[in-house]
């Protein structure tokens, strides 16, 4: 390798890339974006990782992403694991162009045809979700997400505000009222309305972001066990695997979570254990195509199926990998999609293409994602910060 840069800026939300050149003046890129700790993630390429690429052979991705991982004596954890990442999508997206071939040819090869989605239905009310539902079901989607805000409270997590849903917003994080015993009389209502409007015909998922006790979990899971959902997502904080053996006890209702762990040492005992049913770890924050492949490889053991975070905060180059990933692993569920706004797409070119509710590529080399470097400079950094969710007594509730 001959140069790495880095890249932050903001078109629309904030980005981090990396753009690795080798010797021949073949360019690949990485995303390394971890929303509302960018500038941790860009500092720790720049000033650490960046230093020990160069010089090495860039065709060597597995000895380079051990050499990155176990030769910092610090493992693991979202600021060393997304930077890892960068480099490791970077080094696949060289070896497809090298070889003249889509990253996804490199996996092994298309398993289907094409990679299903799920949208973000979301409203301020019953009827303007009912709205929102209606919407991506005319668009041809075979799966949506839904929330609505709680009444009485003025927290919307997980909805959107206007034709985006961005939840990282303000230069300070949104401190917003949380009430558990709200949102469990609450939001089994109007699933079941969706559900009454709209009928069985497509995939109805819901995210409970993190913010239930296991019990909790349980009895909202039960309860919308009628329903069918898809999955209930990260029902409870992740970080106790044990705690979701009770969840499991109590309704059959599936579960997906993993978006915020960072290796296949965070969700070993859930996968092998099959305590959920879809993990939802992501190539930008776990280690990359390579280490995520092998998280995907071990779940497949256990007939757990792949579910990826895909929202906004994931770059196109995330994306894309995320697709190529998608299309190759038997064990494939589910991939998240938002469409990224007028602004990020001034700065990323990408093949990824939506038809149907399904994600696909062509077939050209490599990630098949530029990234205009002279455009992002008309986006500086912008902070932004996710929001924090307060009991109604003042404390600090689970995120």
């Amino acid at each position: 390798m001959e140069r790495a840069e880095v890249f932050v800026a903001s078109p629309g939300r904030n980005f981090v890339t990396l753009r690795i050149t080798t010797s021949d003046g073949v360019t690949g890129l990485g995303d390394a974006t971890l929303n509302g700790r960018e500038l941790a993630v860009a500092s720790y390429l720049r000033d650490h990782l960046v230093p020990l690429l160069i010089g090495r052979d860039p065709a060597r991705i597995e000895d380079i992403w051990q050499f990155l991982y176990k030769g910092a004596y610090w493992r693991r954890g979202p600021v060393t694991m997304t930077a890892i990442a960068a480099v490791d999508v970077a080094l696949w997206d060289i070896k497809g162009k090298v070889a003249g071939l889509p990253v996804y040819q490199l996996l092994g090869g298309r398993s289907r045809d094409g990679v299903m989605v799920y949208s973000h239905a979301s409203g301020t009310d019953v009827p303007s979700l009912l709205d929102d539902v209606a919407k991506f079901r005319d668009q041809g989607y075979q799966a949506i997400r839904a929330q609505t805000g709680v009444p009485g409270l003025g927290g919307s997590y997980g909805v959107r505000k206007g034709e985006v849903y961005e939840p990282a917003n303000g230069s300070l994080p949104d401190e917003q009222p949380w009430s558990t015993e709200a949102y469990l009389d609450f939001a089994p209502t109007y699933l079941r309305e969706v559900r009454e409007k709209f009928g069985y015909g497509f995939h109805l998922l819901h995210d409970v972001h993190h913010r239930l006790t296991p019990i909790e979990a349980a009895r909202f899971g039960k309860s919308v066990e009628d329903l069918r959902l898809f999955w209930m997502e990260d029902p409870t904080p992740a970080e106790n695997q044990e705690a979701f053996r009770l969840i499991r006890r109590h309704t059959t209702t599936p579960i997906a979570t993993g978006e915020i762990l960072n290796s296949i040492w965070d969700v070993k005992d859930l996968i092998t254990e099959q305590l959920i049913d879809y993990v939802r770890t992501t190539v930008v924050h776990a280690g990359g195509i390579t280490h995520l492949r092998r998280i995907f490889d071990l779940a497949a053991l256990y007939q757990v199926r792949t579910g990826s975070h895909g929202a906004t905060d994931l770059s196109p180059i995330s994306l894309a990998a995320a697709v190529h990933v998608d299309l190759t692993v038997p064990n494939f569920g589910i991939q998240e999609y938002m469409p990224h706004v007028a602004e990020t797409m001034q700065v990323f070119r990408t093949n990824v293409t939506l038809k149907n509710g399904m994600l696909d590529l062509s077939d050209e080399p490599g990630l098949g994602v530029e990234y205009d470097e002279k455009a992002a400079e008309r986006f500086p950094y912008d902070p932004k910060y996710l929001p924090v969710a307060r009991r109604l007594d003042g404390s600090v509730h689970d995120w």
